[in-house]
Formats: structure tokens, C-alpha cells, sequence
């Protein structure tokens, strides 16, 4: 039996998508949130790639609320996640993590030009 290993390519208008490799016929799919399925996903194949399925799962908007949402995708009757995704809105990016790292690298960025800028003007 070939593992299973789903990759996430994009999230657009709504829609997370991914490719699954492994696995000769379409897996069923579930996504959970909270414990409870969402609906509309949809697996089809590839073309031209045999064993590859796209994956497609719409985020309801009813489910977007403040905080944190982390969706679960995993083949239907397991417990095995294959992948997960997770949404944040309605939290102040200062206080959001990945902001900050974010910043720091800019932050480095401006300092590296400004260091080989100094270098330059006192070598020559």
C-alpha cells in the first residue's frame, strides 16, 4: 500500500486546494472542523499525473469567526490527518506571531543595506 501525502498548493477565493499523491482510485475525503464535516469537498484526478488528486475544500463563510479555525482533512472512516490548514481572522496582526517575524526580517533587511552602505563609504 502507497502512503498517502496530501500537499497544500494554494488557498484562493475561499477555496484551500491541494494535491494527494498515492493511491490508485479517489480517497474519500472528510474535513472537519470542531469535530463536524464540511461540506462541498471534492477529489478528482490529475490529468496527465496517474495516482495525483486534487483537493478542493470551500471555507464556509459562516464558519469564519474571530480567532482560530484549524480545519482536519483525513481519508473518511480513520483517524489519520493527512493535512490540516488553519485560519485566523479578527486578531490585531501586532499580536499575531508570524507578524513579527515578518517585521524583524524587514527590519534586518534595512540593517544590512544601512551596514554595507556605512562599509562603503568608509573604505573608500
Amino acid at each position: 500500500m502507497t502512503e498517502k501525502r496530501l500537499t497544500k498548493t494554494r488557498i484562493r477565493a475561499g477555496v484551500w486546494e491541494g494535491v494527494l499523491r498515492g493511491g490508485e482510485a479517489a480517497p474519500a475525503l472528510e474535513v472537519l472542523l470542531l469535530e463536524r464535516p464540511v461540506p462541498g469537498v471534492t477529489v478528482a484526478p490529475v490529468a496527465g499525473r496517474p495516482g495525483e488528486w486534487a483537493v478542493r475544500v470551500p471555507i464556509p463563510a459562516e464558519v469564519l469567526s474571530d480567532g482560530v479555525q484549524t480545519f482536519l482533512i483525513r481519508e473518511a472512516g480513520t483517524t489519520e490527518t493527512l493535512a490540516h490548514f488553519t485560519v485566523i481572522t479578527g486578531v490585531a496582526m501586532e499580536d499575531d506571531m508570524r507578524a513579527e517575524v515578518d517585521l524583524l526580517r524587514q527590519e534586518l533587511d534595512m540593517l544590512k543595506r544601512a551596514f554595507r552602505r556605512h562599509c562603503l563609504e568608509t573604505m573608500g
